[in-house]
């Protein structure tokens, strides 16, 4: 295998293509935007993230440009510390690590390009020919060019997903999550999330001076469009039920209706194989999570990560994806599942009919403590 295209240039898809450009390939990167404009706010880099990034060279750099922090408190709504959560730290590495999406997006990218990633802006794949040796791709700009390999890494909506392995749609579970950023306060020195009866909001470090709340939210069972000039209002009316001073102290920041990231929570996790001949599929085209957890990001990094290690060992390809899927479906799966019953509980939760014995705590720590192992 000499030639690979990934199709996809988000998180997934740039450290696909550092992780190939590794191991010698020639790679092709495609992504639909034409320029790459990050959506979102902040994200939380787990240890586990951090030690699939170290493998690609760019975990100090997320590092210096982000915010290491240790273990998220846990809080109620008033304020009060009742325990504290996180994957289990890797050497030098801290147990998270919060960054700009934009940052984290410039770091993946640079990294790319330093790496020898070939990047085309503004056009995707239109149709694939995929056969046992290589793929003809025609393009939307209707070029032509064949491959040894097509990585699809394009999203929840995978056009590639649906051109190879037919139509898989995500499903909305009934939740939705707000974020915004503001100045970092001193007193923020870890992650903190406090749990609300309607709802649960976190803060998280950015950099040494920014930070951003998340508010996640039970919506209905319709996935909701909420006007933008109804962000501001609902997301601050959302907080009401908290009295913690980490919370009260921002709500009257909360004024602009663009920097309001609103997003319906959706998770899919189609079955194995992730493969077809010469085309896989890695990130959130193939198990989109809700981030309960913290980890579709870091996923999305470690099966670049596995994907680049099996495929450098040079043996027959169709080998090297199922070693790919023996050491990526189970755990992809488990967090999926985890993440989507945690969910359940907390809107069970939230109208009063959690079941008995029921711990939520419990499930997430026993979850993340079982990602500190090996990828």
């Amino acid at each position: 295998m000499k030639k690979a295209l990934i199709v996809g240039g988000g998180i997934g898809g740039l450290s696909a293509g550092v992780a190939l450009r590794k191991i010698g390939l020639e790679v092709d990167l495609v992504e639909i935007t034409p320029a790459f404009n990050v959506y979102g706010v902040g994200i939380i880099q787990p240890s586990n993230a951090l030690r699939a990034l170290d493998s690609l060279g760019l975990a100090d750099a997320c590092m210096e440009r982000g915010s290491p922090y240790g273990k998220v408190k846990m809080c109620t709504a008033t304020g009060f510390m009742f325990t504290e959560l996180g994957t289990p730290p890797f050497g030098r590495l801290p147990v998270h690590n919060g960054i700009s999406r934009r940052i984290l997006h410039d770091v993946l990218y640079q990294g790319a390009q330093a790496a020898g990633v070939n990047l085309h802006m503004g056009k995707t794949v239109e149709a694939i020919d995929n056969t046992d040796t290589g793929v003809a791709v025609t393009f939307t700009d209707d070029s032509t060019e064949q491959y040894d390999l097509v990585v699809g890494a394009d999203g929840v909506n995978s056009n590639v997903r649906n051109l190879v392995f037919g139509d898989y749609k995500p499903r909305y579970t009934g939740q939705s999550v707000w974020r915004y950023a503001f100045e970092r306060p001193a007193e923020l020195e870890t992650g903190y999330m406090f749990m609300g009866k309607q709802t649960k909001a976190g803060l998280i470090p950015m950099t040494a001076d920014t930070m951003y709340m998340f508010v996640v939210s039970a919506e209905g069972e319709d996935n909701p469009f909420i006007p933008e000039d109804e962000l501001v209002p609902r997301l601050r009316s959302l907080l009401d039920e908290y009295s913690a001073p980490m919370i009260t102290n921002v709500i009257e920041q909360i004024t602009d209706p663009k920097g309001v990231i609103y997003r319906p929570l959706e998770t899919l996790l189609m079955p194995g194989p992730w493969y077809k001949n010469r085309v896989v599929m890695i990130g959130d085209a193939v198990h989109a999570t809700i981030p309960q957890l913290g980890q579709g990001a870091g996923l999305a990094i470690e099966d670049a990560v596995v994907l680049g290690e099996e495929l450098a060992i040079g043996d027959d390809p169709q080998a090297a994806f199922d070693r790919y899927m023996a050491r990526r479906y189970d755990r992809c799966k488990m967090v999926v599942d985890v993440s989507a019953q945690v969910g359940e509980l907390e809107q069970l939760e939230w109208q009063g009919r959690l079941p008995e014995g029921a711990n939520i705590g419990a499930l997430m720590g026993k979850t993340l403590f079982a990602l500190g192992a090996p990828i």
